[in-house]
C-alpha cells in the first residue's frame, strides 16, 4: 500500500458489472479533479485471443478441460504485482490495452483482440485504477491484494452472473447456449479457487440480488433489471463508515448486519458516489501531507 501514490482496484468476474463501478469511480475522479491512470484487467491476460484459442486446444489435448482466464496459468499475475508494487514506489509503470473490438481496433490501427505495446505511464497521476478480474489476487508466490489501498469486490449471485453471461455471449458474440454453458463449466473449477477467494480480501463489497425468480438461469428470457434487485454491500470495517447518513439519503435501504447495507439495485451507482467520494479524498488528503 501507499501514501503517495495509492492504488484502487475494482474486482469482480467476467459480466459482474465491474464496469458500471468504473464509471461511477470516474464521475468522483472528474468532479474532483482526480488524475487516475487506469489499467485494464483483461491487458493482463497472457494471450491473446488467436493465441488463446490455440492454448486452449493445446490444453483439452493435454487432458487439461479447466484452463480459463480466471487462473493463473492465462495471465501475467507476477508482472501485474510488480506494476502495482512499481506504481506505488515511484507513481510510473508500464501499461497496454487489449483491443477488445472494431471500434478499438479503428482507433488503435489494430486487430480486434490483439494488444497493444507495452507503454510507460504518464508521470502526474493522482492513483491507479485497476478494474479486473484478479485485483485482490493472492497464491503462487504472487499477493497483488497487498499493494491496494481501496478494494472493491463486485459479485451478482451466481445464478445473475450465469444469466448475464449467457445473456451476452449469446446475443453479443452469437455463442449457442450449450457453447455458453461449456464455457461456465470450464471456469468453475478456477472460479472457485482463484476468483471467490478475493472477495474475502475487498474493502467493500457489492453483491446484486434479484426479487424475481432466477432459479434456472438457463431458460431465463431477460437479465433482471436494476429496479428487479437489491445490493447488498459489505463492509470489511465499519469504523467511520456514517450509516445514519447513507441510509436516509438512499431511500428504501436497511441495515441486515453491523457492517452490512441493504439498497434498492437503481441506488447502486448513487451508493458507490456516496460511499467512495470521501474514502478517494481521503486518499488525496494523505497523499497530499505525504
Amino acid at each position: 500500500m501507499s501514501i503517495k501514490f495509492p492504488i484502487v482496484a475494482v474486482t469482480g468476474s467476467s459480466g459482474a458489472g465491474t464496469t458500471t463501478v468504473m464509471k461511477s469511480f470516474q464521475h468522483i475522479f472528474r468532479r474532483d479533479g482526480i488524475k487516475a491512470q487506469v489499467l485494464e484487467g483483461d491487458s493482463m491476460h497472457r494471450y491473446d485471443r488467436m493465441s488463446m484459442r490455440e492454448q486452449m486446444k493445446h490444453e483439452i489435448a493435454s487432458g487439461n478441460n479447466h484452463f480459463s482466464h480466471f487462473g493463473p496459468e492465462a495471465n501475467l499475475l507476477a508482472e501485474l504485482e510488480e506494476i502495482f508494487k512499481t506504481f506505488g514506489e515511484t507513481g510510473l509503470g508500464k501499461y497496454r490495452k487489449y483491443i477488445h473490438d472494431a471500434a478499438e481496433g479503428a482507433e488503435f490501427k489494430q486487430e480486434p483482440g490483439t494488444f497493444t505495446p507495452w507503454r510507460e505511464m504518464d508521470a502526474g497521476s493522482d492513483l491507479l485504477f485497476y478494474e479486473g478480474l484478479h485485483g485482490a489476487y493472492v497464491g503462487d508466490g504472487v499477493n497483488v491484494a497487498k499493494h491496494v489501498d481501496l478494494l472493491v469486490g463486485v459479485v451478482p449471485i451466481i445464478n445473475l452472473e450465469w444469466i448475464q453471461k449467457l445473456h451476452r455471449d449469446q446475443n453479443m458474440r452469437g455463442y449457442s447456449q450449450d457453447a455458453v454453458v461449456d464455457t461456465i463449466l470450464r471456469r468453475m473449477p478456477d472460479y472457485m479457487k482463484h476468483i471467490c477467494p478475493q472477495f474475502s480480501k475487498t474493502h467493500v463489497n457489492f453483491q446484486r440480488v434479484p426479487t424475481v425468480d432466477t432459479s434456472n438461469p438457463f431458460i431465463a428470457k431477460d437479465i433482471p433489471s436494476a429496479d428487479e434487485s437489491m445490493v447488498v454491500i459489505r463492509f470489511a470495517n465499519p469504523k467511520g463508515i456514517d450509516f445514519p447518513y447513507l441510509i436516509s439519503m438512499l431511500g428504501g435501504s436497511m441495515m441486515t448486519r453491523p457492517n452490512t447495507l441493504v439498497i434498492p439495485g437503481g441506488k447502486m451507482g448513487l451508493a458507490m458516489q456516496l460511499i467512495f467520494t470521501p474514502m478517494i479524498l481521503r486518499l488525496m488528503d494523505l497523499k497530499r501531507r505525504a
